[in-house]
């Protein structure tokens, strides 16, 4: 089977993009973790695991650059998911500048080699050729059969260990085109894009409303759960604002988790909101919110996330009072994240979606919102002869100051005499009326209060 490779996908940034390939298992995820500088792909001694394209920065010796990882390469037709693996490796190939061809130097050649090579020779880009798993000089003798291929240079490397990574980085640097090493203004851009976090639990719609927003199938998606592994970002435009998204792995609970890649997965998408600004939290419309989706939620709220709670598979509720009953069920679930907001999707059809993208560049420009500190006192002035705090035995308790020390999630510091006597009710009051006062209507607000230190100390 001869695979046609299509054409580059529209991208956004300057940076060039060098893709790792290769068939199944060749360990193309631990070279790609070895470039980013960070763990991650999920690694493990078997094929499969990568499925989906999956992104990275890395300074290669300087150069700023974006990796790919890809799946495995199979010419062969399979199931569903090997198919769709591979058209995913043919995009890649087609927007690359330049190729990494990843080869096992410690396994004969096999049909899928051959054809990968083939592959990335029609696509007329600069490639470089690497033989991974050569972890000392026993190994170099069998890896230098990847020169019956017709290939001119072989870079012996293990990319678990490091050895010979710097002589690959070398060769892709040397073959990256003359206006990638211009400095852009990329950099700059990227401190201000929206980083949101796809998650939920398996088989919800997370990858095809991911396919929806883009419009393209840049996910893989099947009817069966755990087809994504990795968590993917995926860069974009919405109204003139860069958006990242971070297509996650469905989170089940502990005791259901089958094996170490899925295990790695999990882990995967929770580490995702370790680094996002906005979670959009995909619930099943059509069998409602669960006690795991409200674990979910929780993981995303003690990470400091802003929450964007979204039924998905409206497109199988038919009436209205059916889709109210779903935001009601959800509210019921969600009780303790009540500023969250509530939009209804379907990935299918697309409804709800532009809505859904409103709601999260909204709640992400309060989530980076910074009140002036004379604005905020003068507001803690009228609060406290509206409503002072509760007495401490006989003693009043004194609110002296206050100060945004933190944005991403907004934080609110206030020193007080008797931090320990700050009712939870009266700091949920101070909390709400935060909100109401400063626009913060949907962003977590951290409040906190803190005892005066005393002179001299």
């Amino acid at each position: 089977m001869t695979a046609r490779i299509p054409g580059a996908p529209p991208r956004i940034g300057s940076r060039p993009i060098v893709a790792i390939v290769g068939r199944p298992n060749v360990g193309k995820s631990a070279l790609f973790n070895r470039l980013a500088g960070a763990r991650l792909a999920i690694v493990e001694d078997q094929p499969g695991v990568t499925r989906d394209r999956h992104y990275a920065d890395a300074d290669l010796f300087g150069v700023p650059a974006i990796v790919v990882d890809t799946g495995g390469f199979d010419p062969e037709p399979g199931d569903p998911v090997t198919d769709l693996t591979r058209s995913q490796v043919l995009v890649a190939v087609a927007e690359a500048d330049v190729l990494v061809c990843v080869f096992d130097g410690r396994t004969e050649l096999t049909a899928a080699d051959h054809e990968t090579v083939r592959l990335l020779r029609r696509s007329a880009k600069p490639v470089v050729f690497a033989a991974n798993k050569v972890d000392g000089d026993r190994q170099e003798s069998g890896a230098f059969q990847a020169y019956e291929l017709g290939i001119d240079d072989l870079v012996l490397i293990s990319a678990l260990h490091g050895r010979g990574v710097g002589d690959l980085v070398d060769r892709v640097v040397a073959a990256l085109p003359e206006r990638a090493e211009a400095p852009t203004e990329d950099d700059e851009q990227r401190r201000d894009d929206v980083r949101v976090a796809i998650v939920g639990r398996p088989n919800v719609g997370k990858s095809s409303l991911t396919n929806r927003i883009l419009g393209e199938e840049r996910m893989l998606t099947d009817d069966r759960p755990g087809t994504t592994r990795d968590a993917i970002d995926s860069l974009f435009e919405h109204d003139g604002r860069r958006l990242v998204l971070i297509d996650t792995a469905g989170v089940r609970r502990r005791s259901r988790v089958a094996d170490a890649p899925e295990r790695h997965a999990v882990f995967a998408a929770i580490r995702s909101l370790e680094r996002a600004h906005v979670a959009v939290l995909l619930i099943d419309a059509a069998s409602g919110a669960a006690e795991q989706d409200a674990r979910i939620a929780g993981l995303a709220i003690d990470r400091g996330c802003g929450l964007v709670l979204a039924p998905n598979k409206l497109d199988l509720i038919e009436g209205g009072e059916a889709r109210r009953s779903v935001e009601r069920q959800c509210r019921d679930v969600f009780t303790f994240v009540r500023y969250a907001p509530l939009v209804g999707v379907s990935a299918k059809t697309g409804r709800g979606v532009r809505r859904l993208l409103e709601t999260v560049v909204a709640l992400a420009d309060e989530y980076n919102r910074r009140v002036g500190t004379g604005e905020l006192n003068q507001f803690l002035e009228e609060l406290v002869a509206r409503k002072p705090p509760p007495l401490r035995g006989t003693r009043p308790v004194k609110l002296y100051y206050a100060a945004q020390v933190a944005v991403r999630p907004p934080k609110f510091v206030i020193t007080c005499n008797y931090p320990d006597a700050i009712h939870f009710s009266y700091h949920r009051f101070v909390t709400n009326r935060i909100r109401e006062r400063f626009g913060f209507e949907h962003a977590p607000l951290r409040v906190v209060f803190k005892a005066r230190g005393r002179r001299g100390k």
